[in-house]
């Protein structure tokens, strides 16, 4: 089933929601059809796609193009791009026209902005544009030269008491959910019961109104580092190694490739060649 900003909304308090990264057709094909509820096509790309430090190097014509490649693959999920770096926070017509973009030629449904009480004006204006939004606070990975690196956010009262108002104020300006990353568990549980919209979480605990996780981080796919939240389903990067290696063995003996693999020709007109070329 066609999964919309609607179905989110209602699955507040009723069920867990479902969400992973994506960055290319195949990928996003699999984890569809697997049935996963949203797909979000992350600025994480800088990281395990580009192989950057960070995602602050991640242009709006990158996630343009990697949210087009996702858009193809996907029937179902409900599919959310990362607005980047610089894209929105130039200025609120910078926002609406880029978020329209990844709308427009990307064929996402929504967009994800990272930050709270400074871009309200900039949420409110793309929902006015009949641009469904996302919001996302705690650790705002474009944020990390402010924060001081990927860190966990909301352990002192202050920045709690920050995040909580943020949430409420971002559910105001119109987002349909909100992305809290790398936050005690015991506030997020706060924040979801002060707000009417899903809170997802990434390394937020289990009081959430579901999860989103980097897919090769979950898959054991991303080796640079592991963040602690993270829990890996299968050790695919490993498999996908063994996988070459016996490739490359294969190909070196000669055993690869073998009848099964090849395409056959008419034996007589193989003589007749070989006479014409010798």
């Amino acid at each position: 089933m066609k999964k919309t900003v609607s179905t989110f909304l209602e699955a507040k308090g009723k069920r867990k929601l479902s969400m992973l990264t994506a960055y290319d057709y195949s990928m996003a094909k699999l984890i569809d059809e697997a049935g996963i509820d949203s797909i979000l096509v992350g600025d994480s790309l800088g990281m395990v796609i580009q192989g950057q430090e960070n995602t602050l190097s991640v242009t709006i014509e990158d996630m343009i193009y990697h949210t087009k490649l996702v858009s193809r693959g996907v029937k179902n999920a409900l599919v959310i791009a990362d607005m980047p770096f610089m894209s929105y926070q130039t200025s609120v017509y910078d926002a609406v026209s880029n978020a329209g973009k990844l709308i427009k030629e990307g064929g996402a449904v929504a967009v994800k902005l990272e930050g709270g009480i400074e871009f309200l004006e900039e949420i409110k204006t793309i929902v006015r544009a009949s641009i469904p939004v996302a919001g996302h606070i705690g650790l705002t990975p474009q944020s990390i030269n402010a924060l001081g690196g990927f860190k966990a956010q909301g352990k002192n009262e202050k920045v709690a008491r920050k995040l909580i108002e943020e949430a409420k104020k971002i559910e105001q300006a119109g987002a349909f959910c909100i992305v809290v990353e790398c936050v005690p568990e015991e506030l997020t549980k706060i924040i979801t019961e002060t707000v009417n919209i899903p809170i997802i979480g990434i390394g937020a605990g289990k009081y959430v109104d579901g999860q989103v996780l980097v897919y090769q981080d979950m898959l054991g796919m991303f080796s640079d580092f592991t963040p602690k939240f993270v829990k890996r389903y299968a050790n695919t990067g490993n498999i996908i190694k063994e996988a070459i290696e016996t490739y490359i063995k294969e190909t070196s003996e000669g055993s690869f490739p073998s009848k099964e693999h090849t395409f056959k020709i008419d034996k007589e007109l193989i003589e007749r060649l070989k006479i014409e070329n010798n």
